[in-house]
């Protein structure tokens, strides 16, 4: 997928009636608690537990038979969530409800929040093909089915990109009336609205209007998405477009962003770094696939976790990354879900049988489930001791990333039954000579004992 924009600037005044106009933290809990909703500019879980994305974008609608395997892969890699790619049928082949639901579900086993967009409103105004809110808003209806009851674990982003560079004056008056249709529809999930010019926002339209269309939605359970690419090109942008929210309590996210492009050179170290500083989700461009000229925003190559880009690695595992950052939805931990997951507390045992021979090892795992229901798709986590590099692995799909080691299950160990078990091995060789065993294993985000 190829982003694009143009630069200008022009600022027009907040709209301080529309600020006033919001509700209450309260309120808002009240009308949306079933599932995420936003309270005093922050987006909460379920729970009532502020949630911040930390993930990437994958483009289902161009690869759906990639998307298992790449949700494992991005879930092992530390994400807590995922922006999925989806078409309404107008520019791209459509995703219908049955392939929706499977997403959604996919999601869900992997424990990530799906955040789910169509993608066929892009450069509207300016992308030939390119279709309105309003049309994105007839596919949301008519896939209703896919998404009603998973409030707690789906975000819907109306529309991507809505608007290039002409036209975008409209933006505030199409949103606001996207998001009455979507509540009238009986949509309760948090909505997700991108910004105009190619997601961009150089016209200031979304900033300078968000508190306005905030107050539109009758729920109050809106989340305003950025695209930061070449307009964001310095520390001082990012930080500056980000605090006009944070400081109006008007709930922000960086929807996507990329270490470099075409129009000009992202400052993606200023994006992550204050991102963390204010609380901020983020959420990469891309996993893989990207044409178009823009392939260098890859973040695996061809799909394969095990050959991470420059681009991959830095968001994954740099300062300010997935891994030091992201924290799972207390959906997933603090309660039990169709995925098996338990409390957080132990409900599992770990075996680990090292056969050591200096330079080289073999490791023989055993997971017990020691809960009372199955678990269905399933990752282990450990970290190797000392210098080890993972080498083969049987029965179970690993990735390592330094000395963390993340292993997903295969089709035919998806399931560890109640009281039944998973077995896998793998072997790898020593940097030192030395070899040990990993001294702690968590399944699913919850810590097992050893034994």
């Amino acid at each position: 997928m190829r982003k694009r924009l143009a630069t200008a600037a022009g600022a027009v005044l907040a709209l301080a009636a529309a600020i006033l106009a919001a509700p209450s933290p309260a309120q808002a809990d009240t009308r949306t608690a079933s599932g995420f909703h936003v309270a005093d500019g922050r987006l909460l879980d379920a729970n009532g537990k502020e949630f911040v994305l930390r993930g990437v974008n994958h483009a289902h609608a161009w690869y759906p038979t990639r998307t298992a395997q790449a949700l494992k892969d991005i879930k092992a890699l530390g994400a807590n969530s995922v922006r999925v790619v989806l078409a309404t049928g107008d520019r791209w082949t459509r995703n219908d409800t049955a392939d929706v639901s499977a997403v959604v579900a996919q999601c869900k086993q992997n424990r990530l929040v799906c955040v789910l967009e169509a993608h066929d409103t892009t450069g509207y105004g300016e992308q030939d093909g390119a279709v309105t809110l309003s049309r994105a808003v007839d596919y949301w209806i008519s896939v209703k089915d896919a998404v009603q009851g998973q409030e707690k674990y789906v975000v819907l982003n109306i529309g991507n990109e809505p608007y290039g560079n002409s036209g975008y004056a409209a933006w505030t008056s199409d949103t606001e009336s996207a998001l009455a249709r979507m509540r009238a529809a009986g949509f309760h999930h948090t909505l997700m609205v991108d910004a105009p010019n190619w997601g961009q926002d150089w016209s200031f339209t979304m900033r300078d209007h968000a508190a306005e269309v905030f107050a539109a939605d009758p729920e109050r359970n809106t989340v305003f998405s950025i695209h930061m690419y070449g307009v964001f090109n310095s520390a001082d942008k990012v930080k500056s477009y980000l605090d006009r929210f944070t400081s109006q309590h008007l709930p922000i996210v960086v929807g996507e962003f990329g270490d470099m492009h075409s129009d000009g050179d992202p400052d993606e170290d200023a994006i992550m770094s204050t991102a963390q500083q204010l609380g901020v989700g983020y959420l990469g461009w891309s996993w893989s696939g990207n044409g178009g000229g823009v392939e260098y925003l890859d973040m695996a190559t061809g799909f394969d976790a095990s050959r991470l880009t420059a681009w991959g690695q830095r968001i994954f595992s740099g300062p300010d990354g997935i891994r030091q950052t992201a924290k799972e939805a207390s959906v997933f931990t603090d309660t039990d879900t169709d995925t098996g997951s338990g409390s957080g507390s132990a409900s599992c045992a770990v075996g680990y049988r090292l056969g050591d021979w200096g330079n080289w090892f073999n490791a023989d795992v055993t997971v017990r489930n020691t809960g009372t229901t199955a678990v269905k798709g399933w990752q282990l986590a450990f970290a190797f001791p000392g210098g080890q590099k993972l080498g083969s692995v049987w029965n179970a799909k690993a990735v390592q990333q330094g000395s963390e080691v993340r292993v997903s299950n295969e089709s035919w160990t998806e399931t560890i039954p109640a009281g039944g078990t998973v077995s896998f091995g793998f072997n790898g060789s020593s940097t030192t000579g030395t070899n040990g065993v990993p001294a702690a294993f968590s399944l699913n985000g919850a810590t097992c004992v050893k034994s």
